[in-house]
């Protein structure tokens, strides 16, 4: 006859091995600067309810912050996914938002596009015998856009950083102060109404604040995994922003909050 595990000491022994999988998440997330789910699962053979379980108790216990599909160390406030990485992330939300920001194009005008993964989507879409101006330091943006017969494309020149391929430095920040255009489409890491727009690098919060002056309406182009985010470097407020186009993940609470503070948002 097998020997019986009586059910406390089994349960004792799932929780610690509950407890020994959390704490190989945390150390996963804090070396390699993020964790995702389903990698989770098939790494530990669990299921991927049971590791988001795992990241909401490592979250409430303040270690691991939950971001859409996986989570970061909740000290890496400066964590900063690299291009791959962001665009694969919410790709689904981040095409209707380029589709929507189409019809904020003005008619023959001027534009900057920011660096970004949704501004780089936008970027793809927009047609090609469209006649407009555009300014950009990001360089997949105007790679997209060099063979547009009806743009006027300038690109803006700097140091260049490799994790996001944009310009950055004394020479973009003197750029953007030697122009005024009809729109800036804005990209951000994160953002809230208390906490503002923020991302994790200085230099790039430098150009973005330099190109948020440099135009006279401010389109934010941004999915609801970023809302509630704060990272290193601020660079606006939505007291900057014109219109957010967002998806309609965005908690309506984060809604409410950056309406009130004079920032249309329209929801795709």
């Amino acid at each position: 006859m097998g020997e019986l595990t009586a059910p406390g000491i089994e349960r004792t022994q799932n929780h610690m091995y509950a407890q020994e999988r959390r704490q190989e998440i945390l150390r996963l997330a804090r070396e390699a600067g993020s964790v995702d789910v389903l990698s989770l699962a098939d790494r530990f053979q669990v299921t991927a309810e049971t590791v988001r379980r795992d990241l909401t108790a490592l979250d409430r216990a303040g270690l691991v912050r939950r971001v859409h599909g996986g989570g970061i160390p909740a000290g890496r406030l400066d964590f900063e996914p690299d291009l791959t990485e962001r665009e694969a992330t919410a790709a689904g939300e981040k095409d209707r938002i380029a589709a929507a920001a189409l019809s904020q194009l003005p008619d023959g005008g001027s534009v900057v596009l920011d660096a970004g993964s949704t501004v780089s989507r936008l970027a793809a879409v927009i047609p090609v015998d469209l006649a407009l101006t555009v300014v950009t330091h990001a360089l997949p943006v105007a790679a997209r856009l060099a063979d547009h017969t009806g743009i006027d494309l300038h690109i803006v020149g700097g140091r260049v950083r490799h994790r996001t391929r944009a310009a950055v430095d004394a020479w973009a920040l003197r750029a953007y102060a030697e122009i005024r255009a009809d729109v800036l489409f804005l990209a951000t890491n994160g953002f809230s109404a208390e906490g503002g727009l923020t991302t994790p690098d200085l230099a790039e919060a430098a150009v973005k604040s330099a190109a948020i002056t440099a135009a006279r309406r401010v389109v934010l182009l941004a999915d609801s995994t970023k809302a509630g985010q704060e990272h290193f470097a601020r660079f606006g407020s939505f007291a900057d922003v014109d219109l957010l186009l967002t998806d309609t993940g965005l908690a309506p609470a984060h809604r409410v909050a950056i309406e009130a503070a004079g920032t249309k948002v329209v929801l795709v």
